[in-house]
């Protein structure tokens, strides 16, 4: 994912989807220990989002539709 698309997406899930900036971070720091995935798999953030609780599965479905729309 392309450093722009990134920061769209935080931007997205906070002003869109009403996720704080902690939910985010936390997530960002369970994905920092593979970094490797931020560039490799946009599906990555998330996940580890939903995972975590952070988000329900109906945000979840609109991120992945802002992922698909934004490629």
């Amino acid at each position: 994912m392309t450093p722009g698309t990134y920061t769209r997406l935080i931007r997205f899930l906070q002003e869109d989807l009403a996720i704080s900036r902690a939910s985010i971070d936390v997530a960002e720091r369970v994905r920092s220990k593979e970094q490797w995935q931020r560039d490799q798999d946009p599906n990555s953030l998330p996940m580890v989002l939903w995972q975590y609780g952070l988000v329900t599965l109906e945000q979840l479905d609109k991120i992945f539709d802002w992922l698909a729309q934004a490629y």
